[in-house]
């Protein structure tokens, strides 16, 4: 791009939609099968007897993959222990996953009262990421670097400018446009990411935008989708395809990742629902002959509604008195369903089956 300078702001960074052909007959085919894959997993999930049984685990492998991105590592265990654990853990990387889970969360309720995605919006969930009130970026100086600590880019400066590329993003987002929902997806990330308004948050708060976008256009129902686990396998293409946007104007290739990470993520969150849905199955058929006094629809799915549950769990979903539940847990460890684990002064018990299932 003529006037894109690496160690100058991007004050000129240009509105969406790009002046130019984004619909290439490569980029249709790969929207035509990207499109199905979506769809598929869709109608896989609403179809499900209980649609939002799995929509917590499946937030919480998404925050904690999205933040795994900005090098906040955090174990399955740390942060399922931390979600349903009695004691608060200071484990500052679950922490951060779990508001990033909240803020995710907080974006999809502010959609159902009104569906739009504005500048406000994203300004509150970053908030509810960081957990913090800071706002739009006011202070010159942001760069970004590679490993070698060069510049790569230096985002837009200037309260007032920020506010004004934000706002046209909004327009572009919310209104009708013969552009194909997916191919617009590719635009609007690259765009925020592009536009970086926040000191701090932006990758995790773009990354939540997509999310919402998919629900705001119908595409996905429930937007259970792992998004970010293709970006961490693929981290390097990312960075370089959003780059090429920027110094050669190659929408082609940003347009083909994006399309790429939709049709994949979709394909493998199929697979890891069948593979759920078939090990929920084997159990409860296993538990019904082995422990049938035991048994019932209500205690599989509180057992895979997360890879950790504890007895307050099994009385929350009426099974029976602390007494009861209590000796259930203990004859589904005797049996090998679940293994316990003591944390502080409180008993977790672990489904290993849907742990191994998510960390495949």
């Amino acid at each position: 791009m003529k006037d894109f300078d690496r160690n100058k702001p991007y004050n000129s960074l240009p509105d969406l939609p790009p002046n130019i052909n984004l619909e290439s007959t490569k980029v249709l085919r790969k929207t035509i099968s990207a499109s199905r894959a979506l769809a598929q997993l869709n109608g896989a999930i609403t179809n499900l007897p209980n649609p939002r049984l799995f929509l917590d685990t499946i937030h919480l492998q998404e925050a904690k993959a999205s933040s795994e991105i900005e090098n906040i590592i955090t174990t399955n265990d740390e942060l399922y222990q931390s979600v349903i654990a009695d004691k608060k853990f200071d484990d500052p990387a679950s922490k951060e996953v779990i508001s990033y889970k909240n803020a995710l969360g907080y974006g999809l309720e502010q959609l159902e009262k009104k569906p739009f995605i504005t500048t406000n919006l994203c300004i509150e969930i970053m908030q509810r990421i960081k957990q913090n009130t800071s706002g739009i970026r006011a202070t010159p100086g942001t760069t970004l670097a590679n490993v070698k600590g060069e510049v790569i880019y230096t985002p837009p400066v200037g309260e007032e400018v920020i506010r004004e590329k934000l706002s046209n993003l909004a327009a572009f987002i919310n209104e009708e446009a013969s552009l194909d929902p997916l191919i617009k997806l590719a635009l609007l990330h690259y765009q925020f990411e592009a536009i970086h308004p926040f000191a701090d948050g932006n990758g995790r708060t773009g990354r939540i935008l997509l999310l919402l976008y998919l629900k705001m256009e119908n595409l996905l129902d429930i937007p259970a989708i792992y998004l970010s686990e293709y970006i961490i396998k693929n981290k390097s293409e990312y960075y370089n395809r959003l780059r090429q946007v920027t110094e050669s104007e190659d929408w082609e290739s940003w347009i083909m990742y994006i399309l790429d990470m939709v049709e994949g993520t979709s394909k493998k969150g199929i697979i890891r629902l069948e593979a759920i849905l078939n090990a929920m199955k084997t159990t409860a058929e296993e538990i019904k002959k082995q422990l049938p006094k035991a048994y019932s629809k209500n205690l599989i799915e509180t057992l895979y509604k997360l890879p950790y549950t504890k007895r307050q769990h099994l009385i929350d979903a009426g099974l029976g008195t602390a007494k009861t539940v209590g000796n259930y847990l203990m004859e589904l460890e005797e049996k090998g369903f679940l293994k316990s684990v003591r944390l502080g002064k409180e008993k977790l018990y672990l489904n290993h089956k849907l742990m191994s299932i998510l960390e495949k």
